[in-house]
């Protein structure tokens, strides 16, 4: 099919909204649309018409008309499956489906409209991607202005307990028998054993320190002032949403996914703290087959002491996949080859402190489904109006422990609440964001598949993509840190150690 246009007009032809999608000049579209009304005969009901040069499919929306304007030779039935998905989008962005609320919501619609058709042709997708492609969460954002809302509050706050502070001793002085004239100037008499600098001074907000916890008085000698300690108060602030349920991570975070390494707890660190991160990329079939599974692997060394700074790390590969290892340039290769040992090429320079230093990496790629960690299986199955949905996991490997396992089932908007049947795990309906979350806080050995049932108005189509996310403790690849040791005296040195496995992106396409 070639579709020249989609539009929304109203009965006398008069355009709302319109999108070309070929090169077609402003007279020639609206042309064209004001001479749909007069091609529409009375009395009789159709889909479209047709003129010399183009036709017109159309169907309308309360005192509306969502308009296809093809070619001739353009397939009809295709062209009136466009109709619908063109349709099915309008509500999703137009409560009221009058003039005002489409106009409000022009540019929301034009992009999907260009999520649908590209060049004229129709592209292979459904309303779930459509959203998925327009709505472009930005996690960093929802982080920043939350981070940046708490700033306000705390230093409004902040405000009203120094003005406080500063009336009470107000009224101690007019009780000592002080005049208060000493506020008046910055001089050297001073009330109670503080200057009137130091008064006025404490009645100031202190927006640079403003924290994301209560205020409290300091306890202890302070090294001196610190301006914007994000990464202490962004801590802070996350501990405080997560007592109350919520799940929300740093701006900061280097990698995607973040929300699912936000779920590992974080520990203890010794002046030495190694971190091995691990995360995959998966993209499967709905019918079987592994089109890309990607790992990338990194870990990092952070040193607090100077006098750790000299060691080496033991390292056991027991990897029997084929990954490929990168030492860091500074690394002696030679070292790491011979014996798997992480040190510097001169080992009479220490590591640099206090930065979080990446010494090793990897990166393991197949399209073998045999190492896919979690295999899933979704069957769709249209049932008269509807489809009945069985989905089921795998672990394929079984020496993994998959924490907080989170598989995401897009749904028809508009069409209620799934009929869940049978369900091992736990699952939630988001009617906002029209998916079905099927969740498990752990998948092991003890209980490596499950599998689920519900039934719910769609076509197979609108449950996929279905996408899943994921964290371990546990290394995919089998690396693991055997001890630390001092350049000097070969002595073991105390270490801290972490391993963090997480899904960058899982989807079953």
């Amino acid at each position: 099919m070639v579709l020249l246009a989609a539009a929304i007009c109203n009965k006398a032809g008069k355009a709302i909204i319109s999108r070309q999608f070929v090169e077609m000049s402003r007279a020639r579209i609206e042309g064209l649309l004001a001479a749909f009304p007069k091609l529409m005969g009375t009395g009789k009901q159709h889909t479209f018409v047709e003129t010399e040069s183009v036709r017109y499919v159309y169907q309308p929306i309360e005192k509306l008309y969502m308009l296809l304007i093809t070619t001739k030779a353009s397939n009809i039935l295709e062209d009136l499956e466009t109709l619908r998905l063109f349709a099915r989008v309008i509500p999703e962005y137009c409560r009221n489906l009058d003039e005002s609320d489409i106009v409000d919501q022009s540019f929301p619609l034009i992009f999907a409209f260009d999520e649908i058709v590209a060049l004229g042709y129709r592209e292979n997708v459904n309303l779930a991607q459509i959203k998925t492609f327009t709505e472009m969460d930005s996690h960093e954002e929802k982080v920043f202005l939350a981070v940046r809302q708490t700033q306000e509050k705390e230093a409004k706050e902040n405000m009203k307990r120094k003005a406080k502070e500063l009336q009470q001793q107000r009224r101690e002085m007019s009780r000592h028998g002080g005049s208060g004239s000493n506020y008046r100037g910055f001089g050297n008499s001073s009330v109670g054993g503080r200057s009137d600098s130091a008064i006025i001074e404490s009645s100031l907000p202190e927006p640079t320190k403003a924290s994301y916890s209560a205020p409290s008085k300091s306890t202890g000698p302070k090294k001196g002032m610190q301006l914007f300690p994000k990464k202490k108060d962004e801590d802070v602030f996350l501990k405080q949403l997560e007592s109350e349920g919520q799940k929300v991570v740093s701006a900061k975070s280097s990698m995607p996914s973040a929300v699912a390494k936000a779920s590992t707890p974080q520990v203890n660190q010794d002046s030495i703290h190694i971190r091995v991160e691990e995360k995959i990329s998966v993209s499967a079939g709905r019918d079987g087959g592994l089109q890309n599974l990607e790992v990338h692997g990194l870990i990092t060394l952070k040193i607090s002491e100077d006098k750790m700074a000299r060691v080496r790390i033991g390292l056991s590969n027991n990897d029997t996949k084929g990954i490929q290892l990168q030492t860091h340039p500074n690394i002696d290769k030679k070292l790491f080859g011979s014996s798997s040992v992480i040190g510097l090429k001169n080992p009479d320079k220490p590591f640099p402190l206090n930065q979080d230093i990446g010494v090793l990496k990897w990166r393991f790629q197949t399209q073998d489904e045999s190492f896919m960690p979690l295999s899933i299986n979704c069957w769709p199955s249209e049932a008269g109006s509807g489809c009945d949905v069985n989905i089921e996991y795998e672990l394929e490997n079984e020496d993994l422990e998959l924490n907080d396992v989170v598989i995401t089932i897009p749904t028809p908007s508009g069409v209620g609440a799934p009929v869940v049947g049978e369900c091992e795990g736990e699952y939630h309906h988001n009617s906002r964001k029209n998916i079905l979350e099927w969740t498990h806080p752990v998948i092991d050995s003890s209980n490596k598949s499950g599998s689920m049932e519900f039934s719910m108005p769609g076509h197979p189509d609108d449950f996929f993509p279905v996408s899943v996310s994921f964290v371990s403790k546990k290394s995919y690849c089998d690396l693991e840190i055997l001890g630390v040791k001092h350049v000097d005296d070969d002595q073991p040195a105390k270490f801290s150690s972490e391993v963090i496995f997480y899904v960058d992106k899982y989807e079953i396409v």
